[in-house]
């Protein structure tokens, strides 16, 4: 019996250098990673030494993270980016689904003009002036919502949930309408159960932009007080800001490395999203591949 081409299994050369090529991948990951949670938990004396990063702590200190939560500004921004993604994501979610779910069925009102401004808004982007002067003109300078309704559907999204609805078993919605089953009946009761995998990733793809986004805060707000976390952390490593008593509201003789706070505000940026993501990323790859297979 002989093989067909392609299905040999590979050999021991072939293995080597794939798990060469696999360990060589997960270094560059989490080298740093280790790197950035060491330099974090380090004292002044071994960032000193280290000249900056260190890589294995001798000794952990957890000065730099009680520092930042004895101040106010890291604190608040933690708090602001929890609302603004918790807030963002339930809204993004909901009218994306609605949205999707009417442009899945064909006999909807203005299905094709409502599905060409979607491809519209997928394939071209307002640019920063465009935005600014829109925000501006709804009056939504420094506010929360600046920074949720200029972004709260995404195009990608839309098609993605919909490619999915489209898919969905039409005799089980037929035999819904036979029942008497509105169409938010038949959405609640039927396709939102059929659905949890890919709700999950595209909620999941919400959040992380929403906890990522900076850039919509430095724009719209000008209160300090009302950045989120990114944008603090943009300013305390990217800028090279100093973090001191102002910031955190320690004594000067008391203050932690510089280093140490920065990579704290850094890992506290990360560590929400490394929480969720394990629960969702089973759903990831059925989320990626919709659309793409028919049958």
């Amino acid at each position: 019996m002989t093989t067909a081409p392609g299905l040999n299994p590979p050999g021991l050369p072939a293995r080597a250098v794939k798990g060469v090529v696999l360990l060589a991948c997960c270094a560059v990951v989490i080298l740093p990673f280790i790197t950035i949670v060491s330099t974090s938990l380090a004292t002044r004396e071994q960032v000193t030494r280290s000249g900056g990063m260190v890589f294995l702590p001798d000794e952990i200190s957890f000065a730099a993270y009680q520092a930042i939560f004895n101040g106010d500004v890291v604190t608040r921004a933690i708090l602001v980016s929890l609302m603004v993604t918790v807030v963002g994501t339930t809204l993004s979610l909901v009218s994306t689904t609605l949205l999707a779910y009417g442009l899945s069925r064909r006999g909807s009102v203005a299905h094709k003009p409502f599905l060409m401004i979607v491809l519209f808004a997928l394939l071209f982007t307002p640019g920063i002036i465009p935005s600014y002067l829109m925000v501006k003109s709804l009056g939504l300078i420094d506010t929360y919502w600046s920074l949720i309704l200029p972004v709260m559907i995404n195009a990608f999204n839309v098609i993605i949930l919909r490619a999915f609805f489209m898919e969905l078993p039409e005799e089980v919605i037929d035999s819904a309408r036979i029942d008497g089953a509105g169409d938010f009946a038949i959405l609640w009761r039927i396709v939102l159960p059929l659905s949890k995998g890919v709700l999950a990733v595209v909620a999941l793809f919400y959040a992380v932009s929403y906890w990522n986004a900076f850039f919509s805060a430095l724009l719209y707000l000008n209160d300090i007080s009302m950045w989120p976390l990114q944008l603090v952390l943009r300013t305390f490593v990217v800028n090279q800001t100093q973090v001191g008593v102002d910031q955190l509201g320690v004594a000067g003789a008391d203050l932690p490395p510089q280093e140490a706070i920065q990579m704290a505000i850094l890992v506290l940026s990360i560590i929400p999203i490394l929480v969720v993501y394990p629960f969702v990323q089973r759903h990831f790859t059925k989320g990626v591949l919709i659309g793409a297979v028919k049958g």
